[in-house]
């Protein structure tokens, strides 16, 4: 399990977060929720220490992330940023770059290294395009050749920040459906995500943030009903239920 307790970041002097806490449990889909600005990729990349000043304890399995190298830190949690160039490179030259924390100076790949690649390629169905230029995707194919990157890193913890974003209905889906597979096969796996709906049916457990701060945290349902959504969000969510179970629309 991570946990990140009383966790300060400033940003030019200037607080972003104050004193956030939460815990994200082992094996689960937790998401990170709230207004444009309010610090959930903030939260994230503070997972990874790529905030420039920060306070708080935060640990994995109860060892404090601030005694690891940036390899071994490299080792246990993969972080997926919003927004990546797109390199000249190739699709299987991309994701071997997710075996860097295990290779010494100078890099020489191993079988094991391939290997991982392989399957990483595999299980995101890009196996066949192994060898086309990053440039020549679409844009859900290079969020799956991303996701690969992650994979062959083969940490316990994968950091995904608005995965969906500029992707179809059809690859939303099928990133959603991957970190849900991710999370069943023991990853723990965090993630921002904006819509109710995708969040309602995804996630295992919320965490919603307003201004810096956690404002409540529980399973989905108990989240978007409430009060504290209204206060983030300034929106009505509403609910109906089908044969296919529980939805969730929102109105002003």
């Amino acid at each position: 399990m991570i946990s990140i307790q009383d966790l300060h970041v400033s940003y030019d002097e200037a607080e972003i977060l104050h004193g956030v806490s939460a815990a994200f449990p082992e094996g689960k889909i937790s998401v990170l929720m709230g207004p444009n600005g309010c610090g959930k990729s903030t939260t994230l990349r503070s997972l990874v220490r790529m905030v420039p000043e920060m306070s708080g304890v935060l640990t994995l399995d109860g060892q404090d992330l601030g005694t690891l190298t940036p390899q071994e830190l490299a080792c246990r949690i993969a972080y997926l940023p919003q927004s990546r160039n797109v390199p000249d490179i190739t699709v299987e030259r991309l994701v071997l770059h997710g075996r860097f924390p295990y290779l010494s100076y100078p890099r020489r790949y191993r079988k094991e290294d391939r290997d991982k690649v392989a399957q990483a390629l595999e299980w995101v169905g890009l196996s066949d395009l192994h060898a086309r230029k990053m440039e020549n995707l679409s844009g859900g194919q290079r969020q799956k050749a991303y996701l690969a990157m992650a994979l062959a890193q083969d940490t316990e913890v994968i950091l995904m920040d608005e995965p969906t974003t500029f992707l179809d209905i059809k690859n939303q889906f099928e990133m959603l459906d991957r970190a849900r597979s991710l999370a069943n096969d023991g990853k723990t796996v965090i993630m921002i995500l904006h819509d109710f709906e995708s969040i309602l049916h995804y996630a295992d457990h919320v965490i919603l943030m307003a201004q810096g701060r956690v404002l409540t945290t529980g399973d989905a349902e108990t989240v978007l009903r409430s009060e504290e959504i209204k206060e983030a969000f300034d929106v009505q969510p509403c609910f109906y239920r089908t044969d296919d179970g529980l939805h969730c629309y929102v109105r002003p």
